[in-house]
């Protein structure tokens, strides 16, 4: 009697090697061995529970081994890897090809949209006049995205099941409008359900969880995990290290930071591994392996539940302690603030009569006033929370001026009005004058910024009037950019690890030769976290913008946001790192130093490490058109290391 077609794996790979070219093509890039003698099976059953979760830092290959599930990459032997599953009976004759039967979702920051539906510019989203190209998340859904197209046969026809996923993924009430609409994390949502209507094999999510606020990560791991549950579609995930691992996660792959595998198992045996390791080199009983870094490994192990975050990483209590008391003494001594750099007196913001932003009341000196009241002023360190969708990024376009209805609303940047006022001599803010004055990372820069601008030019690119126009620079600002472009060396320069025995420190010409779009995802959003701050701007505006970093990373921006060339991070023998005067501070020849008092920063983050240590105060949003007003609160510390005060802004119960 044959074999039931479920007992079928969908891939399998049997000692295979990858690579990206053949091994025997002459070229002029290099061509390592990705996954040397892999072995890895995803089953097509849904009994036993097996659902795989890749995890490694930046460039360790998550999305290219992804990818090779789907067949991209060329494997040897040829016959290492197939897809039995897909030649049964029990596939449908167009999924039967790995291409069209295994999906893969990414988030990295291309937008919803390609082609003839692009933003032309950051203000596009805001407006109210609509292009022919400005199709519906509708359109985006069905697959009605292309201009005089035939019908394909990705067009989704099953009515049903476009019901019932945008149902399960609280798309019903986007559903009307255009997808430049979207905010990050409901952008997000749009791509998987995409996906889903494709009615896939396999769904391979990559980083899903990045950038959404903490209720919807809360509330879409248990969605993910009914789709796994059932096989409708199988899911594969990936994540960073520093990120939780659903608690339905059965498997994991952990990475090297050579394309290699690390670890791979059952979950708890992995951690069980990893976790030995890691106490093996802070005891001195091994040594570091320096393609399996530790700093990565200390903040694994965390789960997410139904209920949030939960559960301890591998030995992240050793790990931070030590670094604590340095970073807590500065952040605790009290801010000097000044005069108002942002007034917002009763802000509404309005969509042909629906309001999306300042649905509420707000008591001020005893009087209410509709819409937010909101003021920021110099040296004080803001964090805007709230749900995706609550209105976080359209409250940075009103500060930027991106926004169109900025004109119209009673809002002061730098004590002046964006509409004349009475008086001679008094002028309205130009749109260049509060550019010029503000510093700016999200996602939507991510976006638009010239993938051929090089490494130089993207930094350069602060002192700007536009993202294609030149640079001005004195000779103060240069040296400003061979700094940092000298402290981020090992993020930036893709041939860093390469060239630090041969090249000397000083030699800068990589920064000319690298374009912005060359760099890996992590190094991207450096580089524009280092645009945004290096030419010490009135406000510095993160959105998102350590989202994607390793936490390696992610803490050498943040403490270069604060403390410049000034503080940096060593290694102790046991493999903690503890902040320490810089050789740059000692000798007196930094360049580029962190924050004033004459500066204000506003972050939004939706994970509470990458909220920088000199945060407090915070406005949290509330759940768009709830009607509930903004609330407002001050932190007692670093939010990044307490989780009680996190969960309180959040309103989840620990």
């Amino acid at each position: 009697m044959p074999p039931s077609s479920t007992r079928f794996p969908v891939v399998s790979i049997a000692n295979g090697t990858f690579y990206r070219h053949h091994p025997n093509a002459s070229s002029i890039h290099p061509n390592p061995p990705l996954f040397s003698n892999l072995n890895f099976t995803l089953p097509s059953a849904a009994e036993p529970p097996r659902h795989w979760s890749i995890i490694g830092p930046s460039l360790s290959g998550k999305t290219t081994f992804l990818q090779l599930l789907r067949g991209q990459h060329l494997c040897f032997p040829p016959t290492a890897r197939s897809f039995p599953y897909l030649s049964s009976d029990s596939v449908p004759l167009k999924l039967r090809v790995p291409s069209r039967a295994i999906r893969y979702v990414g988030f990295s920051n291309e937008g919803l949209s390609t082609g003839p539906t692009t933003a032309a510019y950051l203000s596009a989203r805001y407006e109210s006049k609509r292009e022919t190209t400005d199709f519906s998340l509708r359109d985006f859904l069905l697959g009605n995205t292309e201009l005089n197209a035939l019908k394909r046969d990705d067009e989704v026809q099953d009515s049903a099941l476009v019901d019932r996923v945008v149902r399960d993924l609280k798309l019903v009430q986007l559903l009307d409008l255009p997808v430049a609409f979207l905010s990050n994390g409901q952008g997000r949502r749009a791509r998987i359900a995409r996906a889903l209507l494709m009615a896939p094999e396999v769904l391979l999510l990559d980083e899903p969880f990045m950038g959404l606020d903490p209720p919807t990560v809360a509330g879409l791991s248990p969605l993910l995990h009914g789709l796994a549950s059932k096989a409708s579609p199988r899911l594969v995930l990936s994540a960073r290290p520093q990120d939780p691992i659903p608690d339905w996660i059965t498997h994991l792959v952990y990475l090297r930071s050579d394309c290699q595998v690390g670890a791979i198992g059952e979950k708890q045996e992995v951690l069980d591994k990893l976790r030995e390791y890691v106490k093996g080199v802070w005891n001195g009983l091994s040594k570091e392996d320096e393609k399996l870094a530790v700093h990565n490994l200390v903040h694994l192990g965390k789960s997410l539940t139904a209920n949030g975050i939960q559960g301890e990483a591998l030995l992240e209590e050793e790990s931070t302690s030590a670094e604590e008391s340095d970073l807590n003494q500065d952040s605790r001594s009290a801010q000097t603030t000044g005069e108002p750099l942002v007034e917002m007196d009763g802000c509404q913001i309005q969509y042909r009569g629906k309001i999306a932003l300042g649905n509420w009341t707000q008591e001020v000196d005893g009087e209410e006033k509709t819409g937010l009241v909101w003021t920021v002023r110099r040296g004080e360190r803001w964090g805007i929370f709230g749900p995706n969708g609550s209105g976080k990024t359209t409250i940075l376009s009103l500060i930027c001026s991106d926004h169109p209805q900025t004109y119209s609303l009673p809002i002061r940047l730098f004590g002046k009005s964006r509409l004349p006022e009475p008086g001679f001599g008094t002028l309205p803010l130009t749109i260049w004058d509060i550019q010029a004055r503000i510093g700016h990372s999200s996602p939507e820069i991510h976006q638009l910024i010239p993938r051929n601008l090089t490494v130089r030019k993207v930094l350069e690119n602060a002192w700007a009037d536009t993202f294609g126009s030149k640079a001005l620079l004195d000779a103060e600002s240069k040296e400003k950019v061979d700094a940092v472009l000298r402290w981020f060396a090992p993020e930036l320069n893709p041939a860093h690890a390469a060239s630090t025995e041969s090249a000397p420190e000083s030699d800068l010409k990589w920064a000319d030769h690298f374009m912005f779009g060359e760099l890996s995802f992590s190094a991207q959003r450096v580089a524009l976290f280092l645009r945004a701050i290096i030419k010490n701007p009135d406000i510095v505006v993160l959105d998102e913008a350590c989202s994607g970093m390793d936490d390696g990373v992610r803490n050498r921006c943040l403490l270069f946001l604060e403390h410049g060339e000034a503080k940096t991070y060593v290694t102790k023998e046991d493999g903690s790192e503890v902040v320490v005067d810089s050789e740059a501070a000692k000798s007196g020849s930094v360049k580029v130093a962190g924050l004033t008092q004459d500066q204000a920063l506003i972050c939004i983050s939706h994970v509470r490490e990458e909220i920088p240590d000199c945060i407090r105060e915070w406005l949290c949003l509330p759940e768009a058109n709830s009607g509930d007003a903004a609330r407002f609160g001050r932190s007692r510390g670093p939010l990044g290391r307490d989780e009680k005060g996190w969960r309180d802004i959040w309103g989840m119960s620990m």
